[in-house]
């Protein structure tokens, strides 16, 4: 008799366990975007603060050399690779400029595979209208044609002008 409650109890305690486990181990979409965008920031915080100093050349295209401290972003992967690594999804740095808002370091992909640099934020999507305003944007966009579950915030320099855009993302199911 004890054997088969022990048995029914350790059954009872298994089934319990996975039956919460996803609820564990994976947080909602909007948590992990969340925590994936605080991650981004953080570890950019630590490199310094947010600059634009020169230009460089991004996939043929000029554009103004991003900086957090003395760390180019241009064409410089480890940052968003490093937020990849630990939570997952894809991470970018944009660029300001003009009126436009360029990819200057990603893992987002483009179809062939290769990074999507010098590719530019969606210039008719909500997060783009949202960062006009300086605002952030968290929800659903399209990038490159995929859905993805998002979160953008303004990157802004010493004198508050945003400079560039924090991005990060989870393709969605």
């Amino acid at each position: 008799m004890k054997k088969s409650t022990l048995a029914l109890l350790l059954l009872a305690f298994t089934a319990d366990f996975l039956i919460q486990l996803p609820a564990r181990v994976f947080a909602g979409p909007a948590e992990d975007v969340q925590a994936a965008m605080q991650l981004l920031k953080s570890k950019a915080a630590m490199l310094g603060p947010p600059s634009v100093n020169g230009d460089e050349a991004v996939a043929g295209k000029s554009l103004p050399a991003l900086h957090f401290g003395a760390t180019k972003m241009n064409n410089n992967f480890v940052l968003v690779d490093d937020v990849q690594k630990e939570v997952g999804g894809t991470a970018t740095i944009f660029v300001k400029s003009g009126d436009e808002f360029v990819r200057v370091a990603t893992n987002v992909k483009k179809d062939d595979g290769s990074r999507a640099i010098g590719t530019i934020l969606d210039p008719k999507g909500k997060a783009i209208a949202a960062i006009a305003k300086g605002e952030s944007y968290f929800g659903e966009a399209d990038i490159l044609g995929k859905p993805y579950v998002t979160g953008y915030e303004p990157i802004r320099d010493a004198s508050s002008n945003v400079i560039g855009v924090y991005y990060v993302g989870y393709l969605k199911n």
